[in-house]
């Protein structure tokens, strides 16, 4: 018996033109019918891939499980490719797949096929509605799931790179949370000191040198951060942020023992041999009204090794 199928032949071959009505007499054309029709496998590989790239963003947002992330992009992947292939197997035109070589230039008849290769394909499209909403559906999905690993970078430092918790009117205390007084460091001698309520930060860990009359030259703009012979600077290495802490007093150096970069304590922390290239940070002192140390501002610059917009 004769049957008529409501599609039409999209390639042209086994003997159908393009855009004619395929007549069902014979197997072959029975097969042909029901691979025009065969549009599900393909449907079902990009709609698999569109539930697994929105399940892949549910579950990032709900922060996230490894194992799941890797499983569902997977699919998402997969069914594209797969539905790419699937589709191509289906409804793209066929061979050849191979060609004589020797000759550059194409010839007219091999524009003219060209042409209607392309003319072919383009239609393809055009009248798979449902793949290529489906394809284009399966895209956006990833593209959207992709967007939610920007989180992992983390919040925006800010400035929390460029300041410590030291303010105007901050008390300096030991590590064991005590005032520190203007005559508690010796002559030539070392403390470590915080800001007041926040002991082992190690962004505001400060050393306290207390030198001798005279010693000090200090930068233009910074004569009065020091009280009574008492200056401060950053204890965070400004190349690696070891923590400097050896204090040669005769040659009023600090040495970093990670690198051995060397800082001229009476000349604004300058290094002077070494890797690092940026001086130690000062902080300004004062006292409050019943003598102890405090800060008069945050430190003379960011603490520590430079980064993306510091780098000397």
């Amino acid at each position: 018996m004769t049957d008529h199928a409501d599609e039409t032949s999209e390639t042209g071959g086994q003997g159908v033109p393009a855009g004619e009505p395929l007549v069902v007499e014979t197997d072959d054309d029975r097969r042909r019918v029901e691979r025009d029709r065969g549009q599900l496998a393909p449907a079902v590989c990009f709609g698999a891939s569109i539930l697994a790239a929105l399940g892949l963003a549910v579950v990032y947002a709900e922060g996230g499980q490894n194992q799941a992330e890797g499983v569902l992009l997977a699919i998402a992947l997969g069914g594209i490719g797969i539905g790419l292939v699937l589709w191509a197997q289906r409804f793209m035109p066929e061979g050849p797949d191979s060609e004589p070589r020797g000759r550059i230039g194409s010839t007219r008849e091999d524009q003219e096929a060209f042409v209607a290769d392309f003319a072919t394909g383009s239609r393809t499209f055009g009248r798979r509605h449902l793949l290529t909403k489906m394809l284009f559906g399966a895209v956006a999905a990833l593209g959207v799931a992709a967007l939610f690993p920007i989180r992992s970078l983390g919040p925006r430092p800010g400035r929390g790179l460029k300041s410590t918790p030291y303010a105007d009117g901050v008390r300096l205390v030991t590590e064991d949370g005590e005032p520190v007084r203007p005559d508690d460091p010796g002559v030539g001698g070392v403390i470590t000191a915080f800001p007041e309520g926040h002991v082992g930060d190690e962004t505001a860990q400060t050393l306290l040198i207390r030198l001798q009359p005279g010693e000090l030259e200090p930068e233009p703009g910074r004569e009065d951060w020091t009280v009574n012979n008492v200056v401060a600077y950053s204890k965070v290495c400004t190349h690696a942020g070891c923590p400097v802490g050896l204090f040669e007093a005769q040659r009023g150096e600090l040495l970093c023992p990670c690198h051995q970069s060397t800082f001229d304590v009476l000349h604004g922390a300058t290094p002077v041999f070494g890797p690092a290239t940026r001086p130690l940070p000062q902080l300004p002192l004062g006292t409050d009204d019943d003598g102890n140390l405090i800060a008069t501002g945050d430190f003379s610059g960011p603490v520590g090794p430079g980064f993306w917009d510091i780098n000397t």
